[in-house]
């Protein structure tokens, strides 16, 4: 990885000069709107963010503490760093960049943009390296060539839908896509939100996510991916990524690589970016798979990240970049820096960063064709970014038939412009199954669910109800980034890093959740809140209804047939969460709950949430999470409570009983020697979540690829048996393609399973494979298979559910080798509905 020395060699400005102009960039190129006229007010917020650190946010919450620095002592004030220099050599350099290998499906189109490029001039091609502003609210812009007919690209937010805009549909977020644990659905998103991002004119998708993986309990980004498990993150991220760029859109996959935290994620002052210090099996094994995964499906853009990797900047370095993703993994595309992400100009160019965002600053551009011409850096490397952006306009279909670049989306949507409406009917059964099926029911008792005509029901809770306000305004506001609900105050003070005030606020108390606050937002219009749902509901079966959503402690009638307490936890870019639980929305839980008997709880989390306050209460007979589902919340909830449709959710991470029971629960602080240089080291190696509850032993509240439905299934009849004529070699021998060498995709082994529907009622389960891998060090078990099937009650045949293992799935990383290692001995396989509910098991012998 490319070392601070290499980082800081070629910097014309360091610190505040250049934060200053590096954030001055990056709001105004990525907030047009903010250049016109916007009075005295917005000028100020301008200034404080560029004083501030831009999206930087410290956000104040209980330290987790780091025993190990980076040195192996614990450092103390007087020994503070104040040299990069004391971390060089923790990160290995990897040079030169690789050219773009053309290889296979992206032959035609590496040739297309070889030539195009071969016609630009030096000043040209450097225009294509960074961003430029232009009258959109693209995120970014990439400039046209005219003489050449190349039209630009617009690059924007988000890989949950399209925000900052209008005429968009609100998706559910990736925390609710990895709860549905359905690849159908995932493809159809991927699908919808492709077809809305192209006709509005984007031609680079920022997303998916699948950077958090999740390994902070309380990230503050966890929402925007869909799993803390690799396999089932990667498998939804291959899904969404095929679909995406098959309607002609690039995905930009992001953050590459170890941004498992919001705190201290940027630079700020003389304090640098967090660095995530992973060993280099755990990378591997937990951080890049999903990441693989994306390549592996042909994702044309990787975005890398704020923090520093091993003390070496995600967006200069050249182990992961050169290293890993461009020769490892075989990766065709660009790579875009996240906005502002970039510290250095000569050395990011040859660690592998092809695109700058939001501009050039003070690094590239006419500084970048300087370097070209003393031989600093070769034009050949020039040449090479261009020619992967090129190549991944070709690819797509961009040549032909896109519309113009930014075309559906105003710089300034309360004056007139032209309203492109992106959103199409015929994805209306996927944003409502989608809002569905993210739903996990975790407990039902007393016949509580689902409701048969309730005489009289009571509503309470903040999250019922939409909030109060839902409009662009020409500046920054809360619906720019999602944060109607949320306290806009303590919102913008994170996120722009206005100041170091504490945001420690864990509920949006302003109304229910569609997804979280950032840049991942979705943009809403036509969205129904759980009570517009339930009052239609309500007319419909002559219910009477009664509804509290102000006081902490409602008066309840007890009369009521069911009460529905709707709470939520909210999430956020730029700062980690505050805690797994909110004292206020227990309170009123139990509040509710001892007046009422039949008490109903949603919570909208966007993130892990515990419930051992009132899980056991009596009178709490059912407990919905709820998750961010998307324009169709509403509707969802309804059609679950009522029976209309048979909840299938499954959590895509663990609820403990106790915060304490998590390995990694809050976010590493600068302190002792590193109070300059935060250090958040990765000790836990792969075992987070459900690794770490079955390698301890710990008991959960509820554990990973757990759910209930109004029907129980049934299973039996596991075969595990070796695929024909495959070979069991310890490492795999073929020639690289995007996702690494390509036999590690043969199937080495086929697992069949039988699962049947006991009960009356249709209904859809996950059947879950998971591997014992027989090598010291290894979690007990891994999730390597899934499939969600459909199946009718009342029918006494059951269903067979295939897998199929590659040697992937099989695999460890060789250190050594830097292979992929197919170990010998026994391998455990287990099939069954949650991952402490696996009924059948077997082995296969290697």
């Amino acid at each position: 990885m490319a070392s601070h020395k290499d980082e800081a060699v070629d910097s014309p400005l360091r610190g505040s000069d250049a934060a200053q102009v590096s954030r001055q960039s990056w709001i105004t190129r990525r907030f047009p709107f903010l250049k016109k006229k916007r009075g005295i007010a917005i000028l100020v917020i301008v200034v404080l963010v560029i004083i501030g650190g831009g999206l930087a946010g410290l956000a104040a919450l209980p330290k987790r503490g780091n025993a190990d620095s980076a040195d192996g002592s614990s450092g103390s004030g007087s020994d503070t760093i104040t040299s990069d220099t004391h971390f060089y050599g923790e990160s290995p350099p990897v040079y030169p960049s690789p050219n773009m290998p053309g290889a296979g499906p992206w032959a035609s189109s590496f040739a297309k943009a070889h030539a195009l490029v071969l016609n630009m001039t030096l000043s040209e091609k450097i225009s294509l390296t960074a961003g430029a502003s232009s009258n959109t609210s693209c995120s970014g812009f990439i400039p046209s060539i005219r003489r050449l007919k190349f039209p630009g690209l617009c690059l924007s937010d988000a890989g949950n839908g399209l925000r900052a805009t209008d005429f968009v549909s609100t998706w559910p977020s990736g925390i609710h896509v990895g709860a549905s644990w359905n690849k159908a659905l995932a493809r159809d998103r991927g699908a919808g939100m492709g077809g809305e991002f192209k006709t509005k004119g984007v031609n680079v998708l920022l997303g998916p996510v699948v950077g958090p993986v999740g390994r902070l309990v309380v990230g503050g980004r966890n929402w925007e991916g869909f799993s803390v498990d690799p396999y089932l993150a990667g498998a939804l991220v291959f899904e969404t990524v095929a679909a995406i760029q098959g309607a002609g859109v690039i995905t930009s996959t992001k953050h590459f690589i170890g941004n498992e935290q919001e705190t201290n994620r940027n630079p700020k002052g003389d304090v640098e970016a967090v660095s995530s210090n992973i060993d280099d099996q755990t990378l591997h094994e937990l951080y890049l798979w999903p990441f693989q995964d994306a390549v592996h499906a042909g994702s044309g853009n990787i975005m890398c990240s704020y923090n520093r990797l091993n003390n070496s900047y995600g967006c200069a370095n050249s182990k992961t970049l050169n290293g890993i993703l461009k020769t490892e993994l075989g990766f065709e595309g660009f790579v875009v820096s996240d906005w502002g992400a970039q510290h250095a100009g000569i050395a990011t160019a040859l660690a592998g960063l092809d695109m700058m965002m939001p501009g050039a600053g003070s690094f590239w551009g006419d500084k970048l064709e300087t370097a070209v011409q003393n031989g600093t850096v070769p034009e050949s490397r020039i040449t090479d970014m261009v020619t992967r952006t090129i190549a991944a306009w070709y690819q797509m279909g961009q040549d032909k038939g896109f519309p113009i670049p930014g075309v559906g989306m105003a710089s300034d949507m309360t004056k007139p412009h032209n309203m492109v409406d992106a959103r199409n009917s015929s994805f209306r059964p996927t944003l409502l199954d989608g809002a569905v099926e993210g739903h996990v029911l975790v407990k039902n008792i007393r016949d509580a669910l689902p409701l048969k005509k309730p005489k009289m029901l009571s509503i309470f809770g903040y999250s019922a109800k939409n909030p109060d306000q839902n409009t662009p305004t020409g500046g920054i506001s809360p619906w720019t980034f999602g944060a109607s609900s949320f306290n806009y105050t303590e919102f913008s003070g994170n996120f722009f890093g206005l100041s170091d005030a504490v945001g420690n606020t864990p509920i949006a108390f302003n109304g229910t959740l569609y997804s979280g606050g950032g840049s991942g937002a979705t943009s809403q219009s036509t969205v129904i809140a759980p009570f517009d749902a339930l009052v239609q509901r309500a007319y419909d079966d002559g219910t009477a209804l009664f509804w509290d959503f102000v006081s902490g402690e409602p008066p309840v009638n007890q009369g009521s047939t069911a009460c529905l307490v709707f709470g939520n936890a909210y999430a956020t870019e730029g700062a980690d969460r505050p805690d797994v639980q909110d004292g206020y929305t227990d309170n009123l839980v139990k509040h509710v709950a001892a007046r009422c008997n039949n008490t109903v709880v949603v919570l909208h989390n966007a993130g892990i949430r515990l419930v051992e306050d009132f899980i056991d209460h009596p009178n709490v007979t059912a407990v919905f999470f709820a998750h961010l589902p998307g324009e169709a919340s509403g509707r969802a909830i309804v059609s679950l409570l009522y029976g209309d449709e048979n909840p299938s959710g499954k959590l895509p991470y663990t609820i403990a009983r106790d915060a304490k029971d998590y390995p990694v629960l809050g976010p590493d602080q600068p302190e002792g020697a590193f109070t300059r240089f935060p250090q958040s080291n990765f000790s836990e190696g792969v075992f987070i979540d459900y690794r770490h509850f079955d390698a301890k032993n710990i008991t959960p509240r509820y554990e990973f690829g757990f759910g209930l439905s109004y029907t129980t299934f049934e299973y039996g009849n596991l075969s595990v048996q070796k695929a024909d004529n495959e070979s069991f070699a310890p490492y795999p021998t073929g020639e690289i393609r995007e996702g690494g060498q390509v036999d590690l995709w043969d199937v080495l082994v086929k697992v069949s399973a039988e699962v049947k529907n006991a009960g009356r009622r249709d209904g859809a389960e996950v059947v879950q494979l998971y591997v014992g891998i027989p090598e010291a060090g290894q979690p007990v078990r891994q999730l390597r298979g899934f499939e969600k099937v459909v199946l009718s009650g009342n029918v006494t045949t059951p269903e067979t559910v295939h897998f199929e293992l590659t040697r992937r799935d099989l695999s460890v990383w060789d250190v050594v080798a830097q292979k992929w290692w197919l170990t010998k001995g026994e391998y455990k396989v287990e099939v069954g509905g949650s991952s402490r509910n696996l009924p059948l098991a077997g082995k296969v012998v290697v």
